[in-house]
């Protein structure tokens, strides 16, 4: 058990609108000594989506390396925990090697952050898996959001991680009618995206339900709209760039913008805005 010290601790509200409308995250900006149990144990306490340490980096590429814990346990990458804790990262005097970029080091490999302006955006990293989804595992999640197979447009793994799997319904009004019944789906990572009518300020509506690790429902989702991202601007489906608006039935107003490189990159932008500063004692 490592002895108890007084560290550096920050609250970031990630892919805001406003004061605490986005996604906060938990940053501990000196994770040094720290077992994998008090790491997870703190992840539990705070009882946020994700809790992130921040390390010195073991790739000479990066610039710090990042853990990023649920309440339930570690993931490989996520996306709102990647921006929040850049913005955390600089704000306690990080100097990238780059001025314009960060390289992030994670269970996914090295992330590259942008710096624009107010705003931060990341590269989506690749899929580990995607591809329609099976038949039984679609009807579970139909079953449990109490939709018919016949409203879902889409559907696709978009895992880079945490193991994400989407359906893309007609509209968004439809995703946010939706009462999901998790308990049907227990070990699922699932979100449900559908398009804004034309004028709208925002191209479509995410939801992102997490019971697998203990996240009933995301206030505003990183990964999962990165991955979707890249699923739907390369297969057409999207322009190549848009927005997303996520939150509204948890009382958040997040945004979301989607940008595709001719190349093929996509770029996951929001803003990240640190609410919280001070010490823990870990």
């Amino acid at each position: 058990m490592t002895m108890p010290r007084t560290r550096s601790f920050v609250q970031v509200d990630v892919f805001c609108t406003g004061p605490y409308s986005g996604n906060p995250v938990a940053v501990v900006l000196d994770g040094t000594d720290l077992t994998d149990e008090e790491m997870q144990r703190l992840a539990r306490w705070t009882n946020l989506s994700e809790t992130t340490f921040v390390l010195p980096p073991t790739a000479p590429a990066a610039d710090y390396r990042l853990r990023i814990f649920t309440p339930r346990g570690e993931l490989p990458f996520a996306g709102h925990p990647t921006l929040g804790s850049a913005r955390a990262w600089l704000d306690g005097g990080g100097t990238p090697r780059d001025a314009d970029r960060i390289v992030q080091e994670c269970g996914a490999g090295l992330v590259t952050v942008r710096r624009d302006e107010d705003t931060l955006s990341f590269a989506a990293p690749p899929r580990v898996r995607e591809g329609a989804l099976d038949n039984e595992y679609l009807h579970r999640i139909t079953a449990a959001f109490g939709i018919a197979r016949d409203r879902v447009v889409a559907h696709q793994w978009v895992d880079n991680g945490p193991g994400w799997a989407v359906l893309q319904l007609p509209t968004a009004e439809e995703v946010l009618a939706l009462e999901p019944d998790l308990s049907l789906i227990p070990d699922a990572m699932v979100g449900a995206i559908g398009a804004h009518p034309d004028g709208h300020p925002y191209r479509f509506e995410m939801r992102t339900f997490a019971p697998a690790v203990d996240v009933p429902e995301d206030p505003a989702c990183g990964s999962m709209n990165a991955a979707v991202g890249q699923w739907l601007t390369s297969t057409g489906a999207a322009p190549s760039s848009y927005r997303v608006s996520q939150g509204a039935r948890l009382g958040r107003a997040a945004s979301i913008e989607i940008t595709a490189d001719p190349d093929g990159t996509v770029w996951v932008r929001g803003a990240a805005t640190i609410r919280i500063r001070g010490t823990i004692t870990l």
